[in-house]
């Protein structure tokens, strides 16, 4: 993982996860580049954060985006509940990732 800064984190992303790229500029234009306000900054590295750490294990990523799909597909509450709660879990942990690891 890289240092736990934005431009650090960004530059992560372009090298090894290219595919959240696209989506993180513009999530970063959006809410971060322009605000006179930077309450929103933690939010945003702590999930950018999230996703990187996950796609750098593509299995992984893999299995958390087939339990969301499958999720989103169950027609029982309880099934589905419990497939996002799985998937929330792996990117919690995910996201734990340290700078260095």
């Amino acid at each position: 993982m890289p240092e736990r800064n934005p431009k650090a984190l960004r530059a992560a992303i372009a090298a090894h996860a290219p595919k959240l790229l696209v989506d993180f500029d513009r999530h970063w234009r959006r809410d971060i580049a322009d605000a006179y306000d930077l309450a929103p900054a933690p939010a945003f590295m702590a999930r950018w954060w999230g996703e990187y750490a996950l796609a750098r294990s593509p299995k992984t990523e893999a299995r958390v985006h087939a339990l969301e799909d499958e999720a989103n597909t169950e027609a029982d509450f309880t099934r589905a509940k419990a497939l996002i709660e799985e998937a929330g879990q792996i990117r919690r942990e995910a996201a734990k990732a340290k700078p260095g690891q």
